[in-house]
Order: C-alpha cells, then sequence, then structure tokens
C-alpha cells in the first residue's frame, strides 16, 4: 500500500533526526556525484529519499564494498531502468564509508 506524504515526511524527518549531519551530508553527496543525472543545480534535496533507505542499511556493512552493494541495491530499486552498473556507485560507496566511519566516531565520542 502507498505510503502518504504525511507517512514519507514523517519517516524522513525520523531518519535525519536519527542520523544528523550524516543524513544532510549522504543527500549532498549524492547529489554531487549524482549518478543518475537528476542534479539540475535547484533540486538539492533530490536525493533525500535514497538517502533515507540506504543509511538505515549501512550498520550492516563492514567495508567500502558493502557500501556499494547496498548503494547500487537502493538504486536499483529507486530507478530500475536508469541505475546502471554497480561501477557506477563506487566513489560514493568509498566516500559515504568514510562518512559513515566518522560518523561512528563522533557518535562514540557523544
Amino acid at each position: 500500500m502507498p505510503r502518504t506524504r504525511e507517512e514519507i515526511l514523517e519517516s524522513r524527518r525520523r531518519v535525519r533526526e536519527k542520523y544528523g549531519e550524516l543524513f544532510d551530508a549522504t543527500v549532498a553527496l549524492l547529489y554531487r556525484q549524482d549518478p543518475i543525472g537528476i542534479n539540475f543545480e535547484v533540486n538539492p534535496d533530490e536525493y533525500q529519499p535514497e538517502a533515507e533507505t540506504i543509511l538505515p542499511r549501512l550498520s550492516s556493512c563492514q567495508s567500502a564494498e558493502d557500501v556499494l552493494q547496498v548503494v547500487h541495491q537502493e538504486f536499483v530499486r529507486w530507478f530500475a531502468d536508469t541505475a546502471g552498473p554497480q561501477e557506477r556507485y563506487a566513489q560514493i560507496a568509498s566516500e559515504l564509508w568514510q562518512l559513515w566511519l566518522e560518523h561512528l566516531h563522533s557518535s562514540k565520542a557523544s
């Protein structure tokens, strides 16, 4: 059953609250790398849905290679026809893995 707009916004709010700056950094990374070509320089929030589904899955990742699989799987789920090959997401996975490690470190320091 499709979610309502309110349910989508509430879910995104909860993810943003849980991950804080990591959510915004992930959205910015995806927007900058723009793996599916939707950055029109006026829509910086365009990758929020993908960040919302990627971040909760990072806790099971042990490496950048694991992150690559997660990111690619989510883009295939969101954009089946235009997601492209896994290699397209290698730089994103590498950078996101570093952001994730920094997030974990800062969470433990708090």
